[in-house]
């Protein structure tokens, strides 16, 4: 449960897309990007534990691919941000924002698309696996854990974003936050193309 504490909380992508989606969309709607993350973490330790997450530390063009795919996702999500028009900041009515669907896919490739993920959680799960009970009840109890856990620290990623709605009235602090968000997508992009196997 400390493990999942201190890899929730440590920032990345995920945590620089629930920021993202609480700014511009609000807490209620913001938090539809928290789902997506599960989801694509749910997807991550089943590829795990179905020992398919080998492929991914051992196959060199196989990492190289995802990783280069998740460069490029993270460099689309700056530009993105980057060119999202400034105006005075309210939260987005239904007509502008993105449905909830979108952001649920938003938040899954934002995970999805991070070979480092299933690397780490490779390198991670397995220490803690009883090898003589059954492995995929403990993998269950694992990811449940690791997203009942990852859902309140995304929860106070995009909470906190929200309250600073509050805080930014003018077109130009807007396009001040939309700037920083668009570094912090390429920032971390730039540190996923640092990744080795």
């Amino acid at each position: 449960m400390l493990a999942c504490w201190v890899i929730s909380v440590s920032p990345g992508a995920g945590a620089i897309a629930s920021m993202s989606s609480g700014l511009n969309y609000g807490f209620r709607h913001g938090y539809w990007n928290a789902i997506g993350l599960q989801l694509a973490l749910l997807v991550q330790i089943a590829i795990v534990a179905a020992g398919a997450g080998v492929l991914f530390a051992t196959t060199p063009w196989a990492f190289l691919i995802v990783k280069w795919f998740g460069v490029a996702y993270l460099l689309y999500l700056a530009y993105l941000q980057w060119a999202a028009p400034a105006q005075s900041i309210e939260i987005q009515n239904e007509l502008t924002r993105k449905s909830a669907g979108k952001l649920v896919m938003y938040g899954f490739l934002v995970n999805m698309s991070n070979p480092k993920a299933i690397v780490f959680l490779l390198a991670v799960l397995p220490q803690f696996l009883d090898l003589s009970k059954p492995q995929w009840t403990q993998y269950a109890i694992m990811a449940l854990t690791m997203i009942s856990i990852d859902l309140i620290v995304m929860a106070g990623y995009t909470g906190l974003a929200a309250k600073v709605l509050r805080l930014l009235r003018s077109p130009k602090q807007q396009k001040v936050m939309n700037r920083t968000f668009a570094a912090l997508f390429a920032g971390a992009a730039f540190l996923l193309s640092l990744v080795h196997q």
